[in-house]
């Protein structure tokens, strides 16, 4: 009997080190390769009211398994948004913005259930209030529609820009002073 409480307790104990003991993580052999989409024109300028946009090096990105294909990471658009103010008497202070792809009966696209709505935050650190011809440069990242990538079905990319226009205003006042016309000077200050 006590031998096979030995038994079992060295089986335990065994049991126990090898539980805890790290395991190698085991290596995929297939490698995650970005797809990248080049997106045509790569830039483009727009105007919406006092706001000047610019986007640049657009392109959409999304990683695949190399050997099977299968999508790692859902597509992404990425590009440099350049936003200037363009009055010449009004701030604009920037809320937010979206990208809309459209198809090419003018619909929206819409992305997948698990996909986040691609908005554009504008934060103070990347100049959320322009001045008039003050501009602010931002990369920004945001969800690509699956349905987008298939051929001849996106038409164009809406951006759509909330801002808040407020009247800029720089007025001048004189004020009448003269010195020395009967005053005495002011003492002399010794240093």
């Amino acid at each position: 009997m006590q031998a096979l409480r030995t038994t079992l307790m060295a089986c335990a104990v065994a049991a126990a080190l090898l539980a805890c003991t790290p395991q190698t993580p085991v290596t995929s052999s297939t490698s995650i390769v970005n797809k990248e989409y080049a997106v045509t024109p790569a830039a483009m300028t727009v105007k919406t009211g006092i706001v000047t946009a610019e986007l640049t090096d657009m392109k959409v990105t999304e990683r695949v398994e190399k050997d099977t294909g299968r999508i790692d990471t859902p597509a992404k658009l990425t590009a440099k948004l350049k936003l200037q103010n363009s009055s010449s008497d009004q701030t604009v202070r920037l809320i937010s913005g979206k990208m809309v792809y459209i198809d090419t009966q003018g619909n929206p696209i819409k992305l997948e259930e698990a996909r986040t709505e691609p908005a554009i935050r504008f934060t103070s650190g990347s100049g959320s209030q322009l001045d008039p011809a003050q501009d602010v440069s931002q990369t920004i990242e945001v969800d690509f529609p699956a349905e987008a990538l298939k051929a001849q079905k996106l038409k164009e990319i809406r951006l759509d820009l909330v801002y808040a226009p407020t009247a800029y205003r720089q007025e001048t006042a004189n004020i009448g002073v003269s010195i020395g016309r009967g005053a005495e000077p002011l003492a002399a200050v010794a240093k």
